[in-house]
Formats: C-alpha cells, structure tokens, sequence
C-alpha cells in the first residue's frame, strides 16, 4: 500500500496526486499562500474540464496598492521562481498567462485572508460527481515546486486524509472561512485577473522601452540610493595606481569595489593578458586608504611579483603609493610554524584581514577536506578549510577579491567554492541582491545542462549558442553579481578610443597542429597495440584490497566504513588502477622518453613490493602493514583527484594471499618490462616528435613572424619530457643556432646556457623587455635567451610577452592551461605585432582512447560562458 505522506521524494508529491484525482466536472478547494500560472500550466489539461474551484489565499498575497517601493516583492509573483522554470518556457508566459485568465474567470472564485499569516495550513480538497472525497493537508503551496513538479521541487510534508469523517470535517473548516461574513476573507478573484492580464497585455513600444531601461538600470540606481558607489574623499582618484590604469580598467575596478561592498566579495575574471594584478591593486589601495588591513595569497612562484609592489624598489612603478599589504603564498596555509617573508607563522592572527585578496582562486576550487586519522578525528586542515573557517570566517568581517582569467577548470563546482568564499559558506546569501535562494543547486542544474549538452552521444551538433540558451537566467544573475569577466573582443568592442591610444592586441596567426608519429623507423608499437596491452594489465600493486582472505573481508569492510558502493576501498582502488592506465597513454603523448620513465618507475614499485612480500614470508612474520603506494604526479590533476578519493587503507600482510598476488605481480612486471624496452629502443636519433619541434624552431630563425624576433616558449605538462627537450637540444640551439636556452620546471633543478639557474634570473633573461631588465643591476645586457622550455609552472602570472611564438609540446588534458599558455605571449601592449601558437596532437589512433579533443573542446565551451 503507498504512503499516506507526500513529500515531492520518494512518497510521492502533490502533483501527481490532483492527476491522479481530478476528474472531469470535480470541484476542488484549495488553501495556498501562493498561486502561479506555471503551476495551472502543469495541470492544465485536468483543471480545464472542473466544474469549479474555490481557491483560498492563506496570506493578503494580492493587495489593492501595487508600489513596489512599499511592499514585498514576492508578493506580487505569480511567477514561479526562474531556477524553476527555464528560460525557454518563461518565454511562453504570454500565452500561459491568457490561457489562466480565461480559466479563473469561467471556473475559479478567489478569496483571501484579510490578516497577513493568518493561516499558515495548506489544503487540496477534491469532489467528484461520484461522490469520491479526496483530501490532502499539509505545507505543499500552489506552485510548481511545491507541487513537486520542477526541477528541484521543494522537500514537503503532507498527509493524505483516508478518513471519511475527517475529510468531511475539513470540507466543513473550509466553508466556514470561505463563508466568513465578519471580514475575515474578501474576493480578489478581480485583482488576480487584473494581475494575469498585465502578463499578457499588448503594450506600446514606447511603455516597453521604458520599462526594459527600468529593469536595466534599478539595482545600479538603487546602489546609488545605498551609497554602494566610491568614496571620492579619500583621495583614491589621486593614486599613482588610479593614474596607470587604462579606461576599461578603470571601469573593473569601480565594479569590483561596488560588488565587494555590496556582495562581500567578486571575481576578476578578465582574459588573459588584461591587467588583472593592477586591477587588484587598485582594489586593494582603495580599502587601505579606508584604513583596511589586506592580506595577498598567491601562487609561490608569483610571490616576488606581489612583494615588488610594496617595496622601495627601483622596479617598483607604484613606489609612492605606499603599499602596505601582507602577502603569504598559497603553500602557507598548510604550515604552521616557521616564516613566511616577515610573518611569523606561528603567531599571525588570520581572522584581522579585512581583505584577502586571492591571486589564481582556481587553485582553490576544490572544497578538500582535511587530513584525518582512522576515527575521523581532523589531524590538519586543508588549504581551503584554512582560508574558510581561520580567515573568511573568523574575526573580522573579511571580504574577499579572487583573480583568474579561468575560475572554471573542470567542473562549475570549481565556481560554485570560489563562491562560497564570499558566502561565507552560506547558500542562501545572495538571495536579498539575486534573486537565487540556494548557491549549490543553481551551480548544479547548470552543471547538469551543460554535461548533457557536451556528451557527443545525446548531443551530436552542439554549439555554444545552444547551451546558452538552454542555461537558467539565475545562473547569469549570479555571474554578473559577483564576477567582473571581460574578453579580448569586449575590450576591442567597447573601448575603440582607447585600443587606438595604447595599440591594439598582438594578431593571432591561425593555429599551427602537429601530429607526427612517435618512431622514425616504424618499430615502436602502434597505440592501438600499447592501449590494448595496457589494458589488460591488472596493476595489481595498487588493488591490495582484491587479495584480501575471506576470512578478513568483514574486518576491512569494516574498517573502511562501507556504507556507499562508490567509496568503498574496491572502488577507490579500481578507479585508481583506470587513471594510472590512462596516465601511461598521457605520458606516451607527451614523449618517449616520459612514458619509459613512467614504466621504469612502476617496475620499481613493484619490484620493491615484491621484496618486502618475500622477506614477511621468508622470516616468517606475523604481521606487518602496508597500504597503496603513493602515485602523486604534480602535473596530472586526474590521477591525484582519483588517488584523494576515499581512505587509503592499511593492510595487514598475514591477511592477504600473497602467492596469488606475487603471481600476478609478476605478470604486470613482464609486460611493463616489454614495454620499457620498446620505449628505450627509441633513441632521440629515431624520436620523430623531436624532430618535428627542431625543425620548427630552425624555420622560424630564418623567417621570423616579427623582425628579428627569434624567441620560442615551448610548454609540456611533464618535467620529465621538460628534461628530455632540453638536454637533447642544448648543443643544437647552442652550438649549431648559436641560441641560448633555458628550462624551468616547479621541482628539480632548472637549467641554462646564460647566467643563473633561478627562476627570476631565467625569465628575466628570456623576456627582457617586459621584466624591466635594464633597470636591474648584474645582470647580461648583451645577451638574451631565446628559447624556454617549461612546465606549467609558469603558466599563471607571467608576463613574456616578448616572445611571440609558443609550442604545445603535448595538450594537456584542462584547457584552462592552454587558455594560461598562451596568455604568457597573446598579451596588451605587447611588441610583437603577431604571435603563433603550435599545437601538438596526438595521433588519430591515440586520442581515440583518451578523447582529448572532445574534452579539450567542450571544456573550453564551459570556460567561455
């Protein structure tokens, strides 16, 4: 027998149940706080053929004075809210809208309560010809998510009344209020006509045009009222850094301030290549010229950038402002003892920053949680639970300006956190300023409409235009709320003046693709032979939990806490070994010479197992633990996302069968061994990938895009691919280009042919015009370095832009840090009047197996919304 209960979940809903019910010439009595014309529109082909039906207003919802400057504004929608209905459908609203007018005039009597929440019930009451009573009482309003008909309907309580008696009793509680002759109700059935009409009436285009500019115009107007604009008194339009800032930079900041003050916070998303940090500086001068205290965190690697603006530095262009900020990278939040610059860590207040500026927020995009022991017990706090609870929430009001040119990298949950930092955490926040009651649920219908729209098999001919129009206007209300995001076209758009005064963006030349194969003699597998092995491999180092005894499956299960088939340590060990596979393919993209270092490494892990296994038997011990190796690869942010799923389990040697297990540890390292041999056989003479790149770079030299511009910046995803370039084209561009080259990677050493090995002293050196160099004392003049290879490591932040010919040695899966690439080069007020950028893809056979165009391509659509 179903449920009684209807709670729009798994017992059912309101909805369904007047379906179910309505018959033709019922007659229905409801009592609702609200009435939308959505919600006739999902039952309109049962309402229509009633006999009648008496609706009663719980609250004076329809009022005689409509002045929106006096009165509630919810009080006057019936409308359902926009996250409910979708944009395609509010267009429909003038014919739903005429269709419930004529409805309510041939079918419906309307009352009201006089006194507002006076009745707080809400009632569904069905009368067939055939004598059936239906009731239902309960919290479910007349309105589609309370119905339990919208997309993300409300969680209601609501009881089916199976009594006949206490149907009957209702029935007579309703007639009596309806009935009421003390002035309890009033009719407003006109007044909700009146209302309904106003949805569909033919207006002139002139009340038109008037009444768009007033929904255009009437939160900046209202801001005005509020005193959300600057403070011209102290002094901020008189800044050095006010002065240095072009028009269309100058508008971001207003807006930003004006959000911050308003929102408690906004993201700079501007492209690339904008003048993000001179926004932010701005920003930050504002608030502490309000005596404000701002604390900058950043990328470690751009720290020096930060600090230069707040020293008495020759380079320092902003010197007589006096910056007084705190800067503190972003690997701080995870100590805590030791220095940071000048701050002690060990005794910083982190809850007295009034701003806390957050440079590259996209490294803090997803909501990690702390380490923890066994027990649950929190052990250390992550990064972003430090900055949330010990900064954001802590102490003082701390308001919040986060910078990326790519808030999104992978998923809108990446916003979605972002965001929490200006909430506070709180979902509701931005409902007084947008409209939008629940920040999650907003990011997650959209994040659903985009992953429909981006699967090539439900979606074949997708196009960008499509998914904007299928994204909910509350998800852009939120965008233009708390994010400042302009592109290149905007700026060129909008601000022709001052493109004109300044010089326009370098030309992108159309992209150059490169898809060479990987063995110039032909005798290195194919990728459909090395996917096909791969496969089949069972990486059996990394699934200790498939050894696991019968007798000691219940223990471990146990001990990982197995509630959720998707967390159990089976699971989190099965989807490990499937990242670690597709890690290999990745790795044979990028080079050679990275996938055989990635072989040889597995063979060594388990080798070592192997060893430790031997001597628990051969001394025939009782017990001794071991847990998954670890396989972090700062480079591949899928492997390590699959690596932080669930809890890595210990286990006990004696409670395994380690005969099986050496036997198919054996195996994975035959093959792998195969593998390695094939891979090392392909010496740098026969790597057709490396030639490639070598004659690319000799063509340039001798027809450059720019006047003698030789520069060439070559990024991979992998130090190890980083090394091979470079060691195996030193004496090339050394010797036989007479070039200097450089590597810089973010672990290990880098390396040079000109001057120090830091990692200032390279970029100086290879973009000297653009990092001042001939303002810094010791360093070459003479000299430059014209071709860099690098890691992502410096793919945020820094400004090459005197180079002007970049290299994708491999794709790297995000194309977020395609977008961050090239941005180093395609930049405002560069010198080059051209810049190129080459692609390297991987061959047909491959990318069938890592679909990296179709994800590269539908992340960048996700990106550019």
């Amino acid at each position: 027998m179903p449920s009684s209960l209807k709670d729009n979940r798994k017992r059912g809903n309101i909805g369904d149940f007047l379906k179910q019910q309505i018959n033709p010439d019922s007659k229905l009595s409801i009592v609702s706080a609200y009435f939308t014309i959505y919600a006739y529109q999902q039952l309109k082909d049962k309402l229509d053929n009633i006999e009648s039906l008496d609706f009663l207003f719980g609250e004076q919802t329809f009022i005689k004075n409509i002045d929106p400057s006096k009165i509630d504004k919810k009080e006057f929608k019936i409308e359902d809210d926009k996250l409910v209905i979708p944009i395609e459908k509010r267009l429909q609203q003038k014919a739903v809208a005429k269709n419930c007018s004529e409805w309510i005039k041939n079918k419906v009597r309307i009352k009201s309560m006089v006194k507002p929440n006076f009745l707080h019930g809400k009632m569904y009451y069905v009368k067939n010809e055939n004598g059936v009573q239906k009731a239902i009482l309960g919290s479910s309003n007349f309105t589609v998510n309370g119905l339990g008909l919208g997309g993300s309907p409300n969680i209601e309580l609501n009881m089916e009344i199976n009594d006949d008696r206490d149907r009957t009793d209702l029935l007579n509680w309703f007639t009596e209020i309806w009935n009421d002759d003390t002035g309890l109700v009033e009719d407003v059935k006109d007044e909700v006509i009146k209302y309904i009409e106003q949805l569909y009436v033919e207006n002139e285009p002139e009340f038109i045009y008037f009444k768009t500019l007033y929904h255009l115009f009437d939160k900046y107007l209202s801001e005005q009222k509020r005193g959300g604009l600057l403070d011209e008194r102290i002094g901020f339009f008189e800044t050095k850094v006010w002065d240095m800032l072009y028009s269309f930079q100058k508008d971001a900041v207003k807006g930003v301030i004006n959000k911050i003050l308003i929102n408690n916070g906004c993201i700079i998303a501007d492209s690339v290549g904008l003048g993000k940090t001179f926004e932010a500086l701005a920003v930050i001068k504002y608030f502490e010229l309000l005596n404000k205290n701002v604390l900058v965190l950043c990328p470690k690697n751009l720290r020096s950038n930060w600090v230069l603006f707040r020293n008495m530095d020759k380079l320092n262009p902003l010197i007589e402002d006096k910056f007084r900020y705190d800067v503190l990278n972003h690997t701080d939040l995870s100590r805590a003892y030791g220095k940071s610059g000048d701050i002690n860590l060990s005794t910083i207040e982190w809850g007295h920053y009034d701003l806390v500026v957050i440079d590259e927020s996209h490294n803090f995009r997803n909501n990690t949680k702390g380490k923890r022991d066994e027990d649950g017990n929190l052990i250390r706090k992550s990064r972003y639970e430090k900055l949330m609870d010990d900064i954001i929430k802590k102490g003082v009001n701390t308001k919040v300006l986060m910078l990326s040119a790519t808030p999104v990298n992978n998923n809108l949950k990446d916003l979605r956190n972002q965001f929490y930092f200006i909430s506070k955490g709180e979902e509701n926040a931005f409902y007084e300023n947008t409209g939008v009651k629940n920040i999650a649920l907003t990011i997650k219908n959209a994040q659903t409409i985009f992953t429909h729209w981006a699967d090539p098999k439900k979606n074949g001919s997708r196009n960008t235009k499509d998914l904007l129009e299928k994204l909910d206007s509350s998800f852009f209300k939120l965008l233009d709320e708390l994010t400042i995001a302009r592109s290149r076209k905007h700026i060129q758009t909008y601000y022709k003046d001052e493109m004109k005064r300044i010089g326009a963006f370098p030309e992108r030349l159309p992209v150059i693709s490169k898809a060479p194969d990987i063995d110039t003699w032909d005798e290195f597998p194919t990728y459909d032979r090395i996917n096909k092995e791969i496969m089949t491999y069972k990486l059996s180092l990394f699934n200790p939990s498939a050894q696991v005894k019968e007798e000691y499956k219940d223990y471990y299960e146990k001990k990982a806490g197995k509630t959720i088939a998707a967390f159990t340590q089976e699971s989190r060990e099965y989807y490990l070994i499937g990242m670690m596979k597709i890690n290999f393919l990745k790795r044979l993209e990028s080079s050679i010479k990275s996938f055989g270092i990635s072989m040889e490494r597995t063979i060594n892990k388990i080798s070592d197992l192997q060893n430790r296994i031997t001597r628990f038997k051969d001394e025939h011990k009782i017990s001794e633990e071991i847990e998954t190796p670890e396989i972090f690869d700062e480079n591949d942010d899928e492997l390590n996302d699959a690596n932080s799923i669930g809890k890595k389990l210990k286990f006990n040697l004696a409670h395994l069968d380690l005969d099986q297990w050496m036997v198919d540890l054996k195996k994975d390292k035959d093959a792998l061994v195969l593998l390695k041999s094939s891979a090392q056989a392909v010496t740098p003479e026969r790597d057709k990938k490396l030639s490639v790149l070598k004659d690319l770079i000799k063509d340039k030299i001798k027809d450059p895009i720019n006047s003698n511009n030789k520069k060439f910046l070559i990024f991979t995803a992998f130090a190890d691919t980083a090394n091979y370039l470079y060691e195996n084209m030193k004496d090339y561009i050394n010797n036989e280009l007479g070039l200097h080259i450089a590597l810089v990677i973010g672990s290990g050493e880098n390396k040079t042919t000109l001057g120090k090995r830091d990692f200032n002293h390279i970029l100086t050196n290879f973009s000297p015009v653009s990092k001042n160099r001939n303002k810094i004392e010791g360093m070459p003049q003479k000299e430059e370095i014209d071709v860099l290879i690098a890691t992502d490591c410096i793919s945020e932040g820094q400004n090459l832009q005197d180079c002007d010919y970049l290299v994708n040695y491999d794709i790297h899966w995000n194309p977020v840090k395609i977008i961050q690439r090239f941005g180093r080069i395609d930049r405002l007020g560069s010198k080059n009047k051209k810049v190129q950028l080459v692609n390297f893809w991987p061959t047909n056979d491959l990318n069938k197996y890592i679909n990296l165009k179709d994800r590269v391509e539908a992340r960048m659509a996700l990106v550019d919304i």
